[in-house]
């Protein structure tokens, strides 16, 4: 049998060319903005398989036949639909840097957006504002990241087959795969799922729905869902992971749809169940086009960081109030 590939985890340095991302967060209200910065344009695409995803301008890296390519920025938001408008000041701040397409009356940039649900989470309804987005902007870095409570992930929960006063803690994470002699392949993610979180590599549940609010015993999503009566409603429908890869592979907006496609494998792997009628998840690929490497190699890499990125995300997040976080259960 042949030797397995040898993947070298770089942890939560992203270390990309090109790329920084930063986190604005609001620990009080559980919301916040991820930005991920590519100012001199990196070419994307994105697989959008949820049922109910909320985004902007994602309709041109959806289809390989629309005109536009490139993206100067990515935008990650809690709040909901209200999260949308967290593009805003990072429109306004690349389009100040001179940052966009040359429209020939001034540069326009092109920052995708998508959303997740966390209202009420804190306590309240108080969605991220343009104060989040400028903290991200300052913050984006090309180093370490913080993982758990930060960002888009700030307020994401998990578990909530069983409602969300059962869930348990999401997060934020990120993290990084690479194959000598390879071209590095990194993700990040807020992870705000219907189901349960699973490590693929021995199939034990991390984080998930519990028997009871006040209970830190799981309950198994999948043995929920498959005993729920026909005719019933759920009590939660509100769920979205959101992943973005990154990569300096010279990689086409078609080959970097089948990185997202074939990312999706990861949420598979890690969500329990993935992709429920509750769910909007989405994977986006960005390519800076820095050194050549086969469409194959980038999509394997980014599988990988992409179970380390879900994983860290749950496995860093601290509890809240009635969200105990996976490091509180018994061992």
């Amino acid at each position: 049998m042949p030797a397995p590939l040898p993947l070298f985890a770089s942890g939560r340095e992203l270390r990309l060319p090109g790329f920084r991302l930063g986190h604005g967060t609001d620990r009080a209200a559980a919301t916040g903005v991820t930005v991920i910065l590519c100012p001199d344009g990196a070419v994307a695409a994105a697989d959008l398989r949820g049922s109910a995803t909320g985004t902007r301008q994602f309709d041109s890296l959806v289809s390989p036949l629309a005109l536009a390519t490139r993206v100067h920025a990515l935008v990650f938001a809690g709040g909901s639909g209200f999260g949308l408008a967290a593009a805003d000041p990072v429109v306004e701040a690349l389009a100040r840097q001179g940052a966009g397409f040359d429209t020939g009356y001034g540069v326009v940039p092109l920052v995708p957006t998508a959303i997740l649900f966390d209202l009420g989470v804190g306590g309240g309804v108080a969605p991220p504002g343009r104060a989040l987005a400028e903290e991200a902007l300052a913050a984006a870095a090309a180093g370490p990241v913080a993982t758990g409570n930060v960002g888009a992930g700030a307020g994401a929960t998990v578990g909530k087959a069983l409602g969300r006063e059962r869930a348990m803690k999401g997060g934020g994470g990120s993290a990084r795969r690479t194959a000598p002699p390879g071209v590095p392949g990194a993700a990040a993610d807020a992870v705000n799922a219907f189901g349960d979180v699973r490590d693929p590599g021995n199939g034990r549940l991390v984080a998930g729905c519990r028997t009871a609010p006040d209970r830190l015993e799981l309950a198994g999503a999948e043995r929920v869902l498959a005993a729920m009566p026909a005719a019933s409603d759920h009590p939660w429908e509100r769920n979205t992971t959101l992943v973005a890869v990154l990569t300096d592979a010279a990689l086409g907006k078609t080959e970097c749809l089948k990185v997202s496609q074939m990312t999706f494998g990861a949420l598979h792997r890690t969500l329990v169940p993935a992709l429920s009628l509750y769910d909007g998840d989405l994977v986006v690929t960005l390519a800076r086009g820095e050194r050549p490497a086969h469409v194959h190699q980038v999509a394997v890499l980014a599988h990988a960081a992409t179970e380390a990125a879900i994983l860290r995300a749950v496995l860093d997040a601290e509890p809240l109030p009635g969200l105990p976080a996976a490091r509180d259960l018994p061992r």
